[in-house]
């Protein structure tokens, strides 16, 4: 009988011994630099006095299991164990919520997948072709399988509809596929680095809602578990065949048994999903983006946020689980992080700040007065409009009453950066030099810059995530 892990892992080992398409490894490329980037501006977060608990924690611990330098591992001057090196480095690309969204599926493929990816590279001494497979492969297995849980009935994935953080539970394989590539599985292993990764995978939404500094670890421990799975699998470790469509498999556990087995396997390795991932503009959960888009577009005709007496969000039914409740949580946020999940506040941030591509890692550096003020008057409402759009993209309306009576509102169906309004290169390569030139001289953004555009001829992967 031929299984799902079968079919995702002959997929995979055909994306390094096969070759890509083109599109796809410009695809991984960038997914690549993004991650680099995030991984060095939520560095520089921490170094800098920002909210780097989480990241710090992380790296202690580290410390102390020591083991065998395989790895890189961001802002540590020696080498780790490459899963402790892909811990480290997934808590730095999932810490600011700057991280890519795939959609359908809403979950962030590449902060797992190439922490993982970066770090197993470096520990087979694999070059930069076989990087590039990985994480392409990783991302689409890691995609794929949170395709699989949107239900069309629901509007929403399962995951979601849960509390489960799809990010970390379906990235815990994708990074496992990514890495058991580059430490050369073939197929069966493969396979079998599935089906051990897929007893580790976890993560809960909770923190989205009411605060914790967990949720900026999941990608870290997901990318961790892909490592050590991969490994585990290279030294015989075997999982079960059927461990994603069994009786007590994958889908089964986490999604009651309903699952969309087409959005898993159609088209696989000729339609590509993971090209259709967006890239964030700004760095805060991403059900906040249309509205952020809203405001700022407000506030380019003229808006003054003196004049505002009450603004109206309108957006998906679904997101405002996660940005506008509890109420008292999202007006008032516990931290500047918690802040970046709030629909109020980000409103207001945008109104009033901005930077970066219009909103930016500066704007989240504190709690500021007169955003809490304005966030106070911030009222959100379910909007029909972005409810049936969502989440095939992430539209919403604001309406902003002004003194005097007037009303200004504007709409967006698709937010900036998404699949149907796509972030041009010259955005992308601004986001990267900006994030990175947060812990890098310019001479050594550029020059990191020109290794990752290289990297589909380069023979070496080491020392990309090594700073200076």
């Amino acid at each position: 009988m031929t299984t799902l892990a079968d079919r995702l892992a002959r997929f995979a080992a055909g994306c390094r011994d096969g070759g890509l398409p083109a599109e796809v490894v410009r695809d991984a490329v960038g997914r690549v630099r993004d991650v680099l980037g995030n991984c060095l501006a939520a560095h520089a977060e921490e170094t800098g006095g920002g909210p780097g608990g989480p990241v710090a924690a992380v790296r202690r611990v580290v410390a102390g299991w020591g083991g065998t330098a395989g790895a890189a591992a961001i802002g540590l001057p020696y080498g780790l164990p490459a899963p402790s090196a892909a811990l480290v480095n997934g808590t730095l690309a999932h810490a600011l919520d700057f991280d890519d969204t795939h959609l359908p599926s809403v979950l962030h493929p590449s902060a797992s997948v190439v922490p993982a990816a970066l770090a197993a590279a470096e520990d087979a001494g694999a070059g930069g072709a076989a990087l590039l497979a990985a994480v392409a492969a990783g991302d689409e297995v890691c995609v794929r399988l949170g395709m699989a849980s949107y239900l069309p009935e629901l509007r929403n994935s399962l995951f979601f509809e849960k509390g489960l953080h799809a990010t970390s539970i379906c990235g815990t394989i994708g990074a496992a596929v990514a890495a058991g590539l580059l430490y050369g599985l073939d197929a069966e292993g493969i396979a079998s680095a599935i089906g051990v990764a897929a007893s580790m995978g976890a993560g809960l939404l909770e923190a989205n809602r009411t605060g914790g500094t967990v949720k900026r670890v999941h990608c870290g421990w997901a990318a961790h578990a892909g490592v050590t799975a991969a490994t585990l699998a290279r030294e015989g470790l075997t999982g079960p065949p059927t461990v994603l469509e069994g009786r007590f498999g994958f889908f089964a556990a986490y999604l009651d048994g309903r699952h969309d087995a087409d959005a898993l396997l159609a088209g696989l390795g000729e339609r590509w999903e993971v090209v259709r991932t967006a890239y964030k503009p700004y760095p805060a959960n991403h059900f906040t983006h249309p509205a952020i888009d809203c405001a700022l577009a407000l506030r380019a005709r003229g808006l003054d946020p003196d004049d505002i007496e009450e603004i109206e969000l309108g957006a998906p039914a679904p997101a405002l689980r996660t940005i506008a409740e509890p109420h008292e949580e999202k007006i008032r946020p516990r931290s500047p992080y918690h802040a970046k999940f709030s629909g109020p506040y980000t409103v207001a941030t945008a109104l009033l700040g901005g930077g970066g591509l219009g909103v930016y890692l500066d704007d989240f550096a504190e709690l500021h007065p007169r955003r809490l003020a304005l966030a106070a008057r911030v009222r959100c409402v379910a909007d029909e409009r972005a409810s049936e759009l969502f989440p095939m993209s992430f539209g919403a309306v604001l309406r902003v009453r002004v003194r005097g009576g007037a009303t200004l509102t504007h709409r967006v169906d698709s937010s900036r950066g998404g699949p149907d309004n796509p972030l041009s290169p010259g955005e992308l390569a601004l986001k990267f030099r900006l994030n990175a030139a947060r812990a890098l001289p310019a001479w050594e953004v550029a020059a990191l810059d020109s290794r990752i555009a290289a990297l589909a001829t380069s023979p070496s992967c080491a020392g990309l995530a090594r700073l200076g």
